[in-house]
């Protein structure tokens, strides 16, 4: 999955690069896939192998979570 996300991000850019330096009709559509490609596919899928293995409420903002960061900062 690490490796699809890599070559589709390459993908994407250099259809982007491609669509600025090439003089043919199709730039403007070269241009618009590869943001299509990044924002659509390359964002998502690194957002999910970001926070597959994670528990979101580490992240919430709990009286547990909250106690403990005053507990840290009374420490420091």
């Amino acid at each position: 999955m690490k490796y699809l996300l890599i070559v589709l991000t390459i993908a994407s850019l250099t259809s982007i690069v491609l669509g600025f330096i090439l003089d043919v009709d199709y730039a403007e559509k070269l241009i618009g896939f590869g943001v299509v490609g990044l924002f659509l596919i390359v964002f998502p899928v690194f957002a999910y192998i970001s926070w597959k293995d994670k528990n979101v409420k580490d992240y919430m903002l709990t009286k547990e979570n909250l106690d403990k960061m005053r507990e840290n900062q009374k420490r420091n």
